[in-house]
């Protein structure tokens, strides 16, 4: 029987990146799965991903053309903005960055594959003149793109900023992150009615500022926490945008694909969205290999 759901609002949920080889030891992936057949097989379970590669360096249209092929044409990437555009920006050279980016991405676009370009901004990216400037330029350059912004310094959290996103129809991503001074607070605002934006980077606060990915992302969610967001912030998103995208960035040993699979099983039996946005041949919404209450894999536990 078909899940009984509030809205059509279409929530696409996966995990920021999918290439780790801890994963493999998580159970995640089976045993030997190569990397170059990760995709394919996280493609089982989520129909959205987050490319991190295109944070570390641009895009290259011939490779992202493969990567695209591998997946069923329903699937969607949201693909990280160049580091070079944000956290080691130059003057004399941004432009011609974004001009290289957009023809990486290409293939994506003509697809209608991308979900969104993923601007992410430092911690030291803070709302002053000269960062306003640049950052209305960069969203000038990248207007007729789908775009999404996530700020990690608590001086854009302001009516000003919700209200210029929401002129240039550019979603502001809502971030669930340690409580730690000066990070920007999680937030329901759907500045784009076209799409909300969630991203899950865990709680970690003794390990957020170590310089160290592996401590700063080490985090399990419990249910009451993904419970409680479901609530307060994504039910609200659901109600005000036409299609959504939720990722989790704590992928240490394997946790952000088992939490975002209990996210789903959450969101489909509390009728928050008609089917589980996961693989392509669900059957009456089960999760293939996966069974949402009583998972046949999880991450190990710390020790």
């Amino acid at each position: 029987m078909e899940q009984q759901h509030e809205n059509e609002c279409r929530i696409f949920t996966g995990t920021s990146g999918y290439s780790y080889a801890e994963w493999i030891d998580a159970g995640f992936y089976p045993k030997g799965t190569h990397s170059s057949n990760m995709l394919p097989e996280y493609a089982r379970f989520f129909t959205a991903t987050e490319l991190n590669y295109t944070w570390y360096q641009m895009p290259k249209a011939p490779a992202v053309e493969r990567m695209r092929t591998r997946v069923p044409h329903t699937f969607r990437f949201a693909a990280k903005l160049t580091r070079t555009m944000t956290h080691e920006i130059k003057p004399e050279s941004w432009k011609s960055q974004v001009t290289q980016y957009r023809q990486g991405i290409s293939p994506l676009i003509r697809s209608g594959q991308l979900l969104t370009v993923l601007i992410q901004l430092p911690p030291y990216f803070t709302r002053t003149p000269e960062h306003r400037s640049y950052l209305a330029a960069l969203l000038d350059e990248l207007a007729d793109l789908p775009l999404a912004v996530e700020f990690r310094h608590d001086s854009w959290a302001c009516d000003k900023v919700l209200s210029e996103l929401e002129r240039r129809k550019v979603t502001l991503v809502a971030v669930d992150e340690p409580s730690l001074p000066h990070l920007f607070p999680a937030l329901d605002a759907v500045t784009n009615p076209d799409l909300f934006y969630v991203r899950f980077h865990g709680r970690n606060a003794k390990g957020w500022r170590s310089g160290n990915m592996q401590k700063q992302f080490d985090y399990d969610y419990a249910d009451t926490e993904l419970e409680d967001w479901i609530t307060r912030l994504i039910t609200p998103m659901i109600e005000k945008a036409e299609t959504g995208g939720i990722f989790f960035n704590n992928h240490v040993r394997g946790q952000a694909p088992k939490n975002a699979l209990r996210l789903i099983a959450m969101l489909v039996k509390a009728g928050k969205t008609p089917t589980p946005e996961t693989g392509p041949d669900l059957p009456s919404g089960i999760l293939p290999g996966i069974d949402p209450e009583n998972r046949s894999w999880k991450a190990p536990s710390s020790t």
